[in-house]
């Protein structure tokens, strides 16, 4: 692999405004190695688009199919967190090779949607399965679906809107540098911290409690962000001539 394909795809990067620590630190760098190697292989952005999908798959498959264990769990983390940053390599590989298309966006936002409800689902269909929880934790995964859906759909019409907006871009409000204390804000909601919390799979009740711990603090940062683009869209509403 050319180092100076690695250093070219530093300059190919996302702003960092409205990214978490894990994102910022963890996933995208990660994200930038795979992308380098997929362009040595000559794999396109669309492929490891792909490759992201049947990883993340092949974990849930692994939740719902096969008993807890503390092996299981490490590698099911594993496979997730390797998804989340196929997931950040593909955009990098488009906007790098100039490949990126409307087609290509839009099969990315529809594997981010998947994921979203596959891997909750996952969970409730192996702790149904393997009878391993109470009735009510089932309402769990069940309620981290919910969380999960709304908070990326209300997101990604915000954006949309906000597009069609006079001025409006840059997304609902207008931009600013990367704060270091909203990255942190943001950081139970991120999806590689749920992925990690998979490690404790086969560790019964620390499991469910860490796993409910990211899905409560994750409801929290959706409802303030919901607050925050409803506001947002109102604003540039207001703005129109």
């Amino acid at each position: 692999m050319e180092v100076s394909v690695v250093r070219r795809l530093a300059t190919a990067q996302k702003s960092a405004r409205g990214v978490s620590l894990y994102s910022r630190h963890v996933n995208r760098p990660w994200g930038r190695l795979l992308a380098a190697a997929a362009v040595h292989l000559g794999l396109s952005a669309q492929t490891v688009t792909y490759l992201s999908a049947a990883v993340t798959a092949t974990a849930a498959l692994l939740l719902a199919l096969v008993p807890p264990s503390v092996a299981l769990g490490a590698g099911v983390a594993v496979l997730l967190a390797l998804g989340f940053a196929l997931d950040s390599a593909d955009g990098q590989v488009a906007r790098l090779t100039g490949t990126g298309s409307l087609a290509g966006e839009w099969t990315d936002h529809v594997v981010d949607a998947g994921k979203m409800v596959l891997v909750h689902a996952a969970v409730l269909v192996g702790w149904a399965r393997w009878d391993v929880v109470d009735g009510a934790w089932l309402l769990v995964p069940l309620a981290a679906q919910l969380v999960a859906t709304v908070g990326f759909a209300g997101g990604t019409l915000a954006e949309l809107l906000a597009r069609s907006a006079p001025d409006g871009d840059d997304g609902p409000t207008a931009p600013r540098p990367p704060s270091t204390a909203r990255a942190l804000a943001l950081l139970p909601a991120d999806y590689g911290v749920l992925c990690w919390t998979f490690a404790l799979w086969g560790a019964g009740t620390a499991f469910r409690w860490a796993y409910a711990t990211v899905v409560l603090l994750t409801a929290l940062v959706v409802v303030a962000l919901l607050r925050r683009w409803f506001a947002g869209l109102r604003r540039l509403a207001g703005a129109r001539p």
